[in-house]
Order: C-alpha cells, then structure tokens, then sequence
C-alpha cells in the first residue's frame, strides 16, 4: 500500500462542518529514520506521538453530522502540522521530557524534506476542503489529564478560540450547561498560535470555527468515542444554530 499523508472520509456528504484531526495518528512514514523515530512503543503510544482518541472522536462525528472528516497521517513527532512552519516546535527534539532520538540531529534540508512530503500535502488538501462554501471548521484534539511533574488537569473539555467567538461562545455555555462536565475555556491551552491550522484555514478566512480538546482518558476506546461524538453531535447543532450563521 502507498503511503498517503492524510486520510478523508466522507468527502460528499451534504453537512457544513468540516472536521479536522491534525494529530490524528502516531504513523512514523517508512522514510523517516525507517518508520522508526527510536523511541520505545510505550512512549509512542502517549500523547507525545498523537492525540490519544481523537481521531475515533472525529469520525464519529463526522457520521453523526453528516460532515467530511480530514486527518493527517502523521505523529506530530515527525512534523507537527498544527504548527506554522516557522513555528521552532513544527520539528520537537523534546517533549514532555523524552529525547526524541530521530529528530536529535534533524537538520534543516530535513526539517524542509519532512514539510515538503507530508505537511504540506495534508494541509493542500484541508485548504480545498475548507473552501466549501459555508464552510464550518471544528478540529478535535484531546489532552492528557497529566504533564510529567505538573499537577493534574481539571477538566474534561476544553474550548479554545481565538478573536472569533461566534461559535466558541453559544458552544461554551451550552457546555458548561452540562451538570457534570468541568469545562475549560482556552484551557489545557489558550486560543491559537500564529499559522496553526486553524489560524490558517479559519482565522485567516472568516470563516466560523472552533476546536475541542477531549481529556484523553475519556476517549480511550471506541465505544467512549463513540459516546462523546452522540452527546457533541447535538450540542454543536445547537451551538452553530444559535449563530444564527
């Protein structure tokens, strides 16, 4: 099988979100170090590699909404694609305390090689994705309930946006409405960062977006996967409803 950067579903159907998944996959591509960025599996298998349940998440949602689903095929180790590509952390030799030993003494030519054969592929394709019209962009994540030597994370979702709060409000505050959710806003991390996927495909467009960061724990396996798609589905129908857009 030919190895493809980036994986679509359901490209025809009919629904007005498109949803992303940048670290969808801890996919090391055979012409990296030969698929092996030399870590043991165990540290694959973390949050340093992919986004644990996310990319489960995403396309469940993107049935229960009707929607077409983009995500990379990629660890955000080799090239990190919610990144601007002159973002110092599109190419980590550290994260969360683990060497990567691949990447220790990547230089430039292949920092550029890496961009060129698979970041720029799976944006291209979520650029012509998102020129839809109408187009309405929510990128799934998820996050770690705890960072080696930092306290424990207390919540269960996060909603993160920049300037652009048409959806991220109506979607907060229904939300923060559920009785045993711990919401954050902008929280495990805050807003965007210059040349993220988002400022690149939404901000810089206008076009209506938000992101969602799961508690990893929580998405684990396929069937809570596919419980938080049921329970989000409807409450980002509302939210993109109360829009009014």
């Amino acid at each position: 099988m030919t190895y493809q950067p980036f994986y679509i579903h359901g490209e025809d159907r009919p629904g007005r979100w498109l949803i992303t998944c940048d670290h969808a996959t801890n996919t090391v591509p055979p012409d990296v170090n030969g698929g092996d960025l030399g870590l043991p599996r165990e540290d694959m298998e973390r949050h340093i590699a992919y986004d644990v349940g996310a990319y489960g998440l995403a396309q469940h949602l993107g049935q229960l909404l009707d929607s077409p689903v983009i995500a990379s095929n990629f660890s955000r180790l080799v090239i990190d694609p919610n990144r601007g590509e002159d973002d110092p952390t599109v190419l980590m030799k550290l994260y969360d305390g683990t060497i990567i030993p691949a990447n220790r003494y990547a230089d430039p030519a292949e920092r550029e090689r890496r961009l060129a054969q698979y970041y720029r592929p799976y944006h291209d394709q979520l650029a012509r994705m998102a020129a839809l019209p109408h187009a309405v962009i929510v990128s799934v994540h998820s996050f770690t309930r705890q960072l080696r030597g930092r306290d424990p994370r207390p919540w269960h979702v996060g909603v993160l946006h920049a300037a652009d709060t048409r959806l991220s409000d109506p979607l907060l505050q229904l939300l923060q409405a559920e009785p045993d959710l711990v919401v954050g806003q902008n929280q495990p991390y805050g807003g965007h960062l210059p040349g993220d996927a988002i400022d690149r495909h939404a901000s810089a467009f206008g076009r209506p977006n938000v992101l969602i960061e799961l508690r990893n724990d929580l998405i684990a396996d396929h069937h809570l996967q596919h419980a938080w798609a049921a329970r989000l589905a409807p409450i980002l129908t509302r939210a993109l409803d109360l829009t009014g857009l």
